[in-house]
């Protein structure tokens, strides 16, 4: 899905607050604590509260084992004042119950209402599309989850659908909404934003 330019752990996004780089070993104690927070973790598909060490460690094992394979792209989000310490994550990866690849993320909660997540998540859909010449990309947020459906409007993301899609760590079947953005509208949005000719 990602070509070579990606698949090297030195590889960076930045934007003008963030830093999105590969997770490392020394993120695994951050992923643990802010993932795990319920506030955080009860918004996502497949995130447990508590999330163990252990489980994390995993995480970040999977999360550069995908990136060099690219088979998707998990970044770390990172303040570019301190690219040291994780505060979320972003990813765009396949899932075996969708058909076009995912916009995934979860922000700490010491940092919500910043705008940091819209920031984070328009740089990887960005990345999707401009160097991996994606077609489409696909998120689902559920119902009564206001901030990540404002994050995926901001990104120019359409709701598409209400569905109860398996979301494993929450027990499955919880209420969502579906949503999709393809590339022509990318393209339209760019254009848009740029004031003038897509690329």
């Amino acid at each position: 899905m990602f070509p070579d330019l990606t698949r090297d752990d030195v590889f960076r996004i930045e934007t003008r607050r963030l830093w999105l780089r590969w997770p490392t070993a020394r993120d695994a104690e951050a992923v643990s604590r802010l993932a795990g927070d319920p506030a955080v973790a009860e918004m996502t598909a497949r995130l447990t509260t508590p999330l163990p060490l252990h489980e994390a460690e995993g995480f970040v094992i999977r999360a550069r084992a995908a990136n060099t394979a690219g088979d998707g792209l998990i970044m770390a989000v990172c303040r570019r004042a301190a690219p040291a310490n994780l505060i979320g994550v972003v990813s765009v990866e396949d899932r075996p119950d969708e058909t076009e690849p995912h916009l995934g993320y979860w922000l700490g909660r010491p940092f919500w209402g910043e705008g940091l997540m819209t920031e984070a998540a328009e740089a990887l859909v960005d990345a999707h599309f401009a160097y991996a010449g994606g077609r489409a990309l696909v998120s689902a947020t559920m119902v009564g989850n206001r901030g990540s459906q404002r994050v995926l409007e901001k990104c120019g993301f359409r709701r598409t659908g209400e569905s109860a899609p398996v979301f494993e760590a929450r027990g499955g079947g919880v209420p969502s909404y579906t949503y999709r953005l393809d590339r022509a509208a990318w393209l339209d949005r760019r254009g848009t934003i740029a004031g003038g000719p897509s690329l």
